[in-house]
């Protein structure tokens, strides 16, 4: 309960602090702690519980190293709060101070209000067209504020699952678009966090055998002014305003005790929570854009400055400013951020956006650089999991396989690779390397099998049936009359564009479907899957949903593909029976440097591949005998092309999966030479005759 400010309200200086950021209640008051390294003076506004009024404006009494604080005495959680900072505005030495703008606290862990667009949210006269004049307009009644929280929860003895990666399998979704659809989720609960952790999305879950849910940015973003003019709205979420305070929109009651109970359910159900988070840049876009925070705090500070020109804003991301990362207070602010979600909401781990822009310095992408080795020397943080997307589009930007140990990536080379394969353009070398978890890109520095996170589709792009149903993109929903997007889907309509009636070409996409899905949780490395795949989910050809927040991109529960559903369960049941993936990449059997698995590369004539089969371009067939140490050996057959048969190595076999059937899993003993239908995968496991499969090595 809010206890309310007194009109005599004043600091106590001497329990006022500068260790801590942000807002923080101690049982008896709260100390405010902002860092501006450029300011001259901090104002404290504290406003009614509606946050419409302002009831009080106090100076921050105390500065050192940068940090303005100041400690006020029956302050309690619910408190609405922002600030005002002055300093000299002087865009072209990078500084944009002007105190008639509220400014949000970055450290924020709850917000109340949404930003109501306006022009007073600029900190120039906007008008003008220039940015020379600094605007005289109050933001406050166009901005949300902060507000104040009592971190107290009880955890109920939760602790964190710690699945190791060679276990895991990835399920990437979206609050929203999981639960707005789903008959059994009650409708004031979908769309927000007691949705996405009731019993029937984690029912689901489940029996997928998924080990962890990647959330789609749940960071406060902004909603853009643009897309609400064009009747649309920011969907994904890649828009950060507050790298602390959950999405308002996300919580029923607008407390972030729900985040809490939420992470709290999944993990008693085993699934870790990972949160797709976004360090790179801003909502308050280039130097032209809103002051609704860092840059009315310290523009020169929080964002990289254009080193010919401080006027401008550097951009690496492609969104208009790109947040600097490499001062000290703005990596402890992003540390700080990570170090919350783990110690006080619990998740387990962070899939970084545009993550090539954390690793820029002066001299480029730096592997070895600060935040990197911030990152794996914390002891907190080391632990979790650490998921890259490896590139942005600076130049030097694409890094797939460049990033340090703890780090995992998404490996896009993953995606189009297996595209190719199933959609018969060849490519049986770099499925091959795939299959292993790309070890031309991973297998070095000490890195480990897991590190390439492997999926098919992901938000950005096709869902995995638009890849087998569209040949184009289809996004005239978006309004930007189709061009937004990019062109190489790597996609196949297998003859109709889009959705058809005829029952053959709905069996060959779900066919390479399945196929596809085999080849996903067949492969070495980590499985991620696009929620809705294993239904078959469709955006009707839109590969840029970014703006979708409608039935385009939320999930469509009522017609499940149940032949995509069951290849999910039955592969993702043996992949754990198999305990297929391993930390240790793959080796030759000739090569005798350690005990990983082992492989060799089969013809579908029963011979080794040669060098000349690799380059024959007509080839559509080809497997890998596969032996994992203390587990079993395994042939594992694709056919991208029409049936074949498939002579297999010498021994005993015994048919574990076959895509070509609805129900994938199988436990029939093999003749000689398997028959693989077309676009399907058959895996066996070696029994050497005996009635049930055992473990062993390689035939040479």
């Amino acid at each position: 309960m809010l206890k309310r400010p007194s009109a005599s309200l004043a600091f106590d200086r001497d329990s006022a602090h500068a260790d801590g950021m942000g807002a923080l209640f101690d049982g008896q008051g709260t100390n405010f702690s902002l860092f501006s390294e450029n300011a001259t003076r901090v104002e404290l506004c504290l406003f009614d519980d509606a946050g419409t009024t302002e009831t009080h404006r106090l100076d921050l009494p105390a500065m050192e190293g940068g940090i303005w604080h100041g400690y006020l005495p029956g302050v309690t959680p619910g408190q609405v709060y922002g600030y005002r900072v002055h300093g000299p505005y002087a865009p072209a030495e990078g500084h944009r101070f002007n105190p008639n703008k509220l400014l949000l606290d970055p450290y924020a862990r709850e917000l109340r209000g949404e930003i109501a667009w306006d022009n007073a949210l600029h900190g120039y006269v906007v008008e003008d067209g220039d940015d020379d004049t600094p605007d005289p307009r109050d933001s406050a009644p166009f901005m949300p504020k902060a507000v104040v929280v009592d971190p107290d929860f009880d955890w109920d003895s939760d602790r964190a699952l710690r699945h190791r990666w060679q276990d895991t399998f990835v399920y990437e979704a979206h609050v929203r678009g999981l639960t707005m659809r789903h008959p059994d989720v009650p409708k004031a609960e979908r769309g927000t966090f007691q949705g996405l952790a009731s019993k029937p999305v984690i029912d689901h879950l489940k029996g997928l055998g998924v080990t962890a849910i990647e959330l789609l940015p749940v960071h406060a973003f902004a909603n853009d002014q643009f897309l609400q003019e064009k009747g649309l709205s920011n969907y994904w979420g890649y828009n950060t305003l507050s790298f602390f305070a959950p999405q308002a929109r996300y919580l029923r009651d607008g407390a972030i005790r729900e985040v809490k109970e939420a992470v709290r359910r999944f993990h008693a159900a085993g699934i870790e929570v990972i949160l797709d988070v976004v360090y790179n840049h801003t909502c308050e876009g280039n130097e032209k854009g809103t002051t609704l925070s860092f840059r009315g705090i310290d523009n020169a500070s929080y964002y990289l400055l254009s080193p010919e020109d401080k006027r401008h804003s550097y951009d690496t991301t492609g969104t208009g400013n790109t947040l600097n990362v490499a001062h000290p207070m703005v990596l402890r602010m992003v540390l700080d951020s990570l170090r919350y979600w783990v110690q006080v909401m619990h998740v387990d781990g962070f899939r970084f956006d545009l993550a090539s822009t954390l690793g820029r310095e002066s001299t480029g992408f730096e592997r070895e650089g600060a935040f990197f080795a911030a990152i794996r020397q914390d002891p907190v943080l080391s632990t979790v999991k650490l998921i890259a997307e490896p590139w942005d589009v600076g130049e030097g930007g694409y890094q797939v396989g460049g990033f340090p140990w703890p780090f995992r990536e998404w490996n896009d080379k993953f995606r189009d690779d297996a595209r190719g394969f199933w959609r018969k353009d060849g490519k049986i070398p770099e499925m091959s390397e795939r299959l292993l978890g790309s070890p031309v890109q991973f297998n070095h520095s000490h890195r480990p099998a897991t590190s390439s996170v492997n999926f098919l589709a992901a938000h950005d792009g096709f869902t995995l049936w638009d890849t087998v149903s569209y040949n184009d993109k289809h996004n005239e929903a978006n309004g930007e009359d189709n061009r937004d997007g990019h062109s190489n889907n790597l996609s196949d309509n297998m003859g109709v564009e889009g959705p058809s009636d005829d029952p053959r070409v709905t069996e060959s996409r779900e066919r390479r479907a399945r196929a596809m899905l085999a080849t996903l949780l067949l492969s070495q490395g980590v499985p991620m899957m696009l929620a809705g795949d294993e239904m078959g989910q469709t955006q009707d050809g839109n590969n840029n949903a970014y703006a979708q927040d409608n039935e385009t991109a939320w999930i469509d529960w009522s017609a499940p593909r149940e032949g995509l559903l069951s290849a999910v369960r039955d592969l993702a049941a043996f992949r754990r029976e198999a305990r297929l993936a391993r930390l240790r990449f793959a080796k030759a059997p000739d090569d005798t440097e350690d005990d990983g698995p082992v492989v060799r590369w089969l013809h579908p004539a029963g011979r080794e591949m040669t060098p000349e089969d690799w380059q024959d371009g007509g080839l559509r067939t080809f497997g890998a005998d596969l032996s994992l140490p203390g587990g079993p050996r395994l042939a594992i057959l694709l056919n991208a092309g029409d049936a074949a048969d498939f002579a297999l190595p010498e021994g005993g076999w015994q048919l574990r999966i076959d895509t070509a059937r609805e129900t994938v899993a199988c436990d029939e003993p093999a003749e000689a030479t398997a028959t693989l239908d077309w676009q399907s995968v058959q895996v066996f496991w070696f029994t050497d005759g005996d009635s049930e499969p055992r473990d062993g090595g390689i035939v040479d």
